[in-house]
């Protein structure tokens, strides 16, 4: 592989050059990119390559435009701080990848995750970290795709998706608590993401698994591609693709939205600046104050803030609610319950994820007199809240949580709908 050499001039050029001779052993490197630094240097440095100078440019865009020039498909980093620090080398490995080209030094070799082409135009939803409002966001642009009339498949993997990419037809009806729980007693994980999405967005989604999450979001192992293609086997107009945590689909969409909580501070930071720089579009999730302030991301990448807000997927007007969440603090949302829903909240727990604290949860339910369970379709809603509902005779509403874009932010739905309509254009 041709291969360019990243060197600088803290290195006495005759070790530099006798280190690119040994690279030259084993690879095809075919220039050298001087980054800075001259305390060793005495006018031109002869390496025994042809020398590009980063000169007043950015590390990352010199390193680019010189891979570019010279057709390299890896870079070889032979420099060292001062000039390149560790910050600064996990920003050149990231914008690397990004670009497709490899990049390796002398204790590291960073690749491009490999992502398979679809025929069908694709949205990846991504994220950085579990939490994020990812799922949320998924099943938003689903929801819009299949209201403006277009024939759409969520594909989502999670840790606890199914063996074999299985499908669950929207057209087949609601999938209900009973269903869900059906699947709870078969020992199925009944909260994956691809039955959330199933159960809020009402739209076909097929379920994966996956295993562990590489610095760049390389899953170990999954079952990704073959629940694209079983997902493509349905003839959609599009496909969303649902990434888990910080783990990406393995599969090159045609656009890329990332989902970050502005809890989390700024977007891009350490090994997320790869996730960044796939996106066309970043949505900021978790705005509410003192979260709200305006934050930056990477200029031409769009960015719109928005808080997630609960909608229960059936009236809860009068209900006395027990509201189950994973939200670190659900006392806002339950304001919201009360107010938009006119439901009357008797208890509120955060523990949704906590199955040593839900117990006591759940007790404390019964005390307060609910009668009416509203829970995410996550953790342990459906085994444990979702049983003791049913053991005890109290009703279960599911709670969606939608994405509302803050005042001044462009239009969400907008933005949502048109990143997809970029999608199909360029993946016809």
């Amino acid at each position: 592989m041709r291969t360019l050499a990243l060197v600088d001039g803290e290195h006495y050029p005759p070790v530099v050059r006798a280190a690119l001779a040994r690279a030259g052993e084993e690879q095809e490197v075919v220039a050298a990119l001087l980054l800075g630094g001259d305390e060793k240097l005495r006018g031109q440095p002869d390496y025994g390559l042809p020398l590009e100078r980063a000169g007043t440019r950015p590390a990352a865009e010199a390193m680019l435009a010189a891979a570019a020039d010279h057709r390299a498909g890896r870079v070889l980093d032979l420099s060292d701080e001062p000039v390149l620090g560790q910050a600064e080398r996990v920003a050149l490995a990231c914008r690397a990848l990004a670009g497709g080209i490899e990049y390796a030094g002398p204790d590291f070799h960073f690749r491009p995750p490999p992502r398979i082409a679809v025929d069908v135009p694709t949205v990846a939803v991504i994220g950085t970290g579990k939490r994020v409002g990812k799922t949320s966001v998924s099943a938003h642009l689903a929801r819009l795709l299949r209201e403006s009339g277009r024939r759409v498949v969520v594909v989502a993997m999670g840790r606890g998706g199914p063996a074999e990419p299985e499908l669950v037809d929207a057209g087949e009806g609601t999938l209900g608590v009973a269903d869900l729980l059906a699947r709870s007693q078969a020992g199925q994980h009944a909260a994956s993401d691809f039955l959330e999405d199933a159960a809020l967005a009402r739209v076909t989604t097929v379920g994966a698994r996956r295993c562990g999450g590489g610095l760049f979001g390389r899953p170990y192992i999954s079952n990704v591609e073959e629940a694209v293609r079983r997902a493509a086997a349905t003839g959609p107009e599009i496909i969303v693709l649902e990434g888990s945590g910080a783990a990406l689909p393995p599969v090159a969409a045609d656009r890329t939205l990332l989902v970050h909580p502005a809890t989390a501070g700024p977007a891009g930071a350490g090994f997320d600046l790869y996730r960044l720089l796939l996106a066309n579009l970043v949505v900021l999730t978790m705005c509410d104050p003192p979260f709200d302030a305006a934050a930056g991301v990477m200029e031409n990448t769009a960015m719109i803030r928005t808080v997630l807000r609960p909608v229960p997927a059936e009236p809860v007007a009068g209900a006395r609610i027990a509201y189950f969440s994973t939200a670190p603090d659900p006392a806002r949302p339950a304001r919201e319950l009360a107010a938009e829903y006119g439901a009357d909240v008797v208890l509120v727990s955060p523990n949704l994820a906590r199955r040593d604290r839900l117990a006591g949860d759940l007790e404390r339910a019964a005390d307060a007199g609910a009668d009416t369970y509203l829970v995410e379709i996550k953790a342990a809603a459906i085994d444990v809240v979702a049983e003791a509902a049913a053991a005890r005779g109290v009703r279960v509403v599911f709670c969606d949580n939608r994405p509302l874009a803050l005042p001044g932010e462009p239009d969400l739905d907008a933005a949502l709908l048109d990143l997809a309509g970029e999608a199909v254009a360029a993946g016809a």
